[in-house]
């Protein structure tokens, strides 16, 4: 009687050479020499390219030209069983007319006993390519971390402390590495400029908005100052970080801090804004700064019942001064009364250069009586006061007109009218002095002789 397998088993045997058919890997089974016993289709689809003559009939001679160690090492692998190579990457090319192809395959060889092998053959095409990518994007942006000069890197934990950093906080800061280890990065930051409150609420606000971006003074390591941006963004949970100790109170588990200096930046703002609102000769606001502030000033005088003064200045017969001892002079003259101009009032008030000779001054919370006195002590103190140049003592007095705004008045334009119509009051009976507008006041300037004087 002939032996033959239970049905349960023959069921088995079916299920597993379907499955090693249908597996969605190439599986090839083979005697120690490489002869094939069993191949499935995806190891056929894979080998046929490297057949010479359309026929698998030896797993060692399909691979002999492109894995010519592997029938060696079969042949060295000693135990009866074992894993003799895992995921070793085999790259294959081929030409097809006009076009070249390349993939690269993984192959795992399994000693099954003393005369049987099995091979595991899969296209890591796709997979190789993207750790290809991943390495030269890795190298790529390891290297623009290393060499970026203007910019300081780190991780933060989930508490905004210092992790890991890039070499520029070095250069570009002066800190030692081993000096920020677990220190929050407001080590960065002037002890006045923040608090761990603030510290909390940046992360909670880079955790609600994907981002957080503050300017301000930066720290170096020597106590010096620049002005820098600090950008704070959440990274992806990559589980708990060193030290975490669970007080995060709903906080990302890590941060990237980007700190750059925009020094250069911040001024040429600042020498666009000086451009734009600063008078080029005295460094007082110009006329449109002038103008946009006292806007402001009057819109917020209408929420308060509190006073509000102007205040125009002139120097008087300054075209003598230009004409007698030159140009220069004339701009010292100016430069001189700018100087004293900004000694004599405060901070809140307005002070600006409005034309060639002409000074406005707004006064906030200062009525007509109170801006005639700062005026007049302004005036005695110009005419008192020589302007040196090249040595030589030049004396010149100012005229003032001073006007207070009321119920009548609508705006801007009508303050400053009533100062103008004062002023030439003021230069209509005799210069080097301060008048006060009245509805009397002359709406003319009356050009009178005179000159400037050494003195």
């Amino acid at each position: 009687m002939t032996d033959r397998p239970s049905p349960e088993i023959g069921d088995e045997l079916e299920a597993l050479m379907q499955f090693l058919y249908l597996a969605p890997v190439g599986l090839v089974q083979t005697a120690l020499d490489g002869t094939i016993c069993m191949i499935n289709p995806v190891s056929a689809q894979l080998l046929m390219p490297l057949s010479r003559d359309g026929n698998l009939t030896n797993l060692f001679a399909a691979l002999e030209g492109v894995a010519p160690a592997l029938r060696h090492l079969c042949a060295d692998f000693l135990p009866s069983q074992g894993m003799v190579c895992d995921g070793m990457y085999i790259p294959l090319s081929a030409d097809r007319g006009s076009k070249s192809t390349s993939k690269v395959l993984s192959l795992s060889v399994v000693k099954l006993d003393d005369t049987r092998l099995m091979a595991v053959l899969s296209d890591v095409t796709v997979q190789v390519r993207r750790e290809r990518e991943l390495k030269h994007t890795d190298a790529w942006l390891n290297a623009i971390l290393t060499n970026i000069t203007d910019y300081a890197m780190f991780r933060l934990d989930g508490l905004g402390r210092i992790a890991v950093w890039n070499e520029s906080i070095g250069r570009m800061m002066g800190y030692a590495p081993e000096a920020l280890v677990g220190q929050p990065y407001s080590i960065f930051s002037p002890p006045e400029a923040t608090t761990p409150e603030h510290l909390l609420d940046q992360l909670r606000e880079a955790d609600e908005n994907g981002w957080s971006l503050n300017e301000g003074f930066r720290l170096r390591a020597d106590g010096s100052q620049f002005w820098g941006s600090a950008m704070i963004s959440p990274l992806p949970d990559q589980g708990p970080s060193p030290g975490d100790d669970g007080e995060r109170e709903g906080l990302a588990p890590a941060y990237c801090l980007i700190i750059r200096d925009i020094s250069d930046k911040r001024d040429a703002n600042e020498r666009q804004r000086k451009a734009t609102y600063c008078d080029y000769l005295t460094g007082l606001a110009n006329r449109r700064a002038f103008f946009e502030a006292a806007e402001l000033e009057l819109e917020r005088r209408k929420l308060s019942t509190r006073p509000t003064a102007m205040i125009l200045f002139d120097a008087d017969h300054f075209k003598a001064v230009n004409d007698r001892f030159g140009h220069p002079t004339g701009d010292a003259v100016l430069c001189h009364l700018a100087a004293a101009l900004s000694a004599t009032f405060r901070e809140v008030d307005v002070v600006a250069r409005v034309g060639g000779e002409e000074f406005a001054i707004l006064l906030p919370s200062t009525d007509l009586a109170g801006a005639a006195a700062v005026a007049n002590r302004l005036r005695t103190l110009v005419e008192t006061t020589a302007v040196m140049v090249d040595g030589e003592p030049i004396r010149y007095t100012v005229s003032a007109g001073v006007a207070a705004m009321d119920d009548s008045l609508t705006g801007l334009d009508g303050l400053m009218r009533r100062a103008d119509q004062a002023l030439y009051a003021a230069k209509a009976r005799g210069r080097n002095r301060v008048d006060c507008w009245t509805p009397d006041c002359p709406t003319y300037k009356d050009h009178l002789s005179g000159g400037i004087s050494a003195a």
